[in-house]
């Protein structure tokens, strides 16, 4: 339904268009109003409704009934929904990661050597604090 109507209003915008561009233009309108037109001109003769602007409002009249249904069509689609009324989609199950393989066997840690003496080996005191 929602995609027969868009093409619906694609057919009608291109009726409208077409409809608008075969008008004759008027001529007149701000254009005229300082240059010595006269009364006729400024307020404007009844003109003679013609099969095109028959044409024009029509299809105007319809492209903006369509705008407004797909609108609210649009609207009602994309209501917002509550956060309580949807479900959550199920966890994704958790893979244990495998350890890494050791490519060397594991050493023992060599013993550490003891800490070298102190260099003035003679003098066992410390000097005072000052």
């Amino acid at each position: 339904m929602y995609g027969f109507l868009v093409g619906v209003l694609i057919l009608d915008s291109l009726v409208l268009t077409t409809a608008i561009l075969l008008q004759a233009g008027q001529g007149g309108g701000l254009a005229s109003l300082g240059g010595g037109a006269g009364t006729e001109q400024f307020m404007g003769g009844r003109q003679a409704t013609t099969l095109l602007t028959k044409l024009t409002w029509w299809s105007a009249a319809i492209f903006l009934f369509l705008s407004l249904v797909l609108a609210i069509l649009s609207a009602q689609t994309s209501a917002p929904r509550s956060v309580i009324d949807t479900t959550a989609p199920p966890p994704a199950p958790v893979l244990p990661t495998p350890l890494p393989l050791q490519s060397t066997p594991q050493q023992t840690p060599a013993p550490q050597a003891p800490p070298p003496p102190p260099s003035n080996p003679s003098s066992g005191r410390r000097p005072p604090d000052r």
